[in-house]
């Protein structure tokens, strides 16, 4: 621990003067090129390791950024992306002045609030009960059971949804009737749209949300535990006060990336479970910027609503990251 504790002192002390590096101690380092060279030869696997992530990244999320100029263009696809028509700010204000944006804007963050107040804290209180858990092998096979769901596909959840829920021959709607002699058209109805997205959530994702606030609680002083149950408390006082302060961290991190992710509901999902009774509650930013920029070619007017959305994204997580500060916690970065 000592030592930890003086090597960040010499790093806090360190005076850089060019490629010198003198510490407190007085000793001086010099890192030029040859020497950079000579310590990335000696890790050389470390960066090629490093190499398959790092052109991910560079192929998909920032070459990709190059093309954003069309949101402030008129494109169009035999002209070019530098042969279209600048128009500035045009295409936002189309965006901004259509009646769908309103309507977008409230299914997007309805649906997004209602994962955030229902699925966000249900990964935390199923780890929270797993943690209890004692039976080690009873503790992995239900961990395995609720994992299962996360690696089915969402067309699958669709179809297995369509056959609880249709009006004919749907589990659900076959006891409703047996018991009250209706059925319940659960998806047609607008009001029933928003709680069968976020239900659908809760069943594939659940599982899969533990691992990260498992992996936290795994790093819980086993010994704190033992002096609270000496001073009497018993297992809700102890995950009170020991188990989750441990994870309030992990808790708060977790909830800055999904408020960046408000306005980022997934369209794969969504799309596969609208149909024309339902539109009105179900069409929402992704699947709104896939129709009119896959479907109607409008690629200008999407870039700039997908713009829109990244831009709000960005505000709420760097927002939410200064508030958490504000309060005390380490927040992102």
């Amino acid at each position: 621990m000592s030592n930890k504790k003086s090597n960040a002192n010499k790093k806090a002390d360190t005076i850089q003067k060019g490629n010198q590096y003198k510490l407190s101690t007085g000793e001086t380092i010099t890192l030029n090129k040859q020497s950079t060279l000579k310590y990335m030869a000696r890790h050389k696997w470390l960066y090629i390791l490093l190499l398959p992530g790092a052109l991910y990244f560079i192929l998909f999320r920032y070459v990709p950024m190059g093309g954003l100029v069309i949101a402030f263009k008129d494109y169009s696809p035999f002209k070019g992306l530098m042969g279209s028509d600048w128009v500035g700010f045009l295409q936002f204000q189309r965006f901004f002045s259509t009646p769908d944006f309103f309507r977008l804007f409230r299914n997007t963050l309805g649906i997004s609030l209602l994962q955030l107040l229902l699925y966000f804290p249900a990964p935390i209180i199923l780890a929270l009960f797993l943690n209890e858990v004692r039976n080690q092998k009873y503790k992995r096979t239900v961990q395995t059971l609720v994992y299962i769901p996360h690696f089915v596909s969402w067309v699958i959840v669709a179809s297995l949804t369509y056959q609880l829920f249709n009006i004919t021959d749907g589990i659900f709607n076959i006891i409703i009737k047996n018991i009250t002699g209706n059925t319940i058209d659960i998806l047609s109805r607008n009001s029933t749209f928003w709680g069968l997205i976020v239900g659908q959530d809760i069943w594939r994702e659940t599982g899969y949300g533990t691992i990260i606030f498992l992996a936290a609680l795994a790093g819980v002083d086993m010994e704190m535990y033992e002096a609270a149950k000496i001073d009497g408390a018993n297992r809700w006082q102890l995950m009170r006060y020991i188990t989750l302060p441990a994870i309030k961290t992990t808790i708060i991190t977790m909830l800055i990336l999904r408020v960046g992710g408000l306005l980022n509901t997934g369209y794969e999902q969504i799309f596969l479970m609208r149909n024309d009774l339902n539109m009105d509650m179900a069409d929402v930013f992704d699947t709104y910027i896939y129709t009119r920029g896959i479907k109607n070619g409008q690629y200008s007017f999407s870039a700039a609503a997908g713009m829109f959305k990244s831009v709000v994204g960005m505000i709420l997580v760097l927002g939410s990251d200064k508030l958490a500060k504000k309060f005390g916690e380490s927040g992102l970065y």
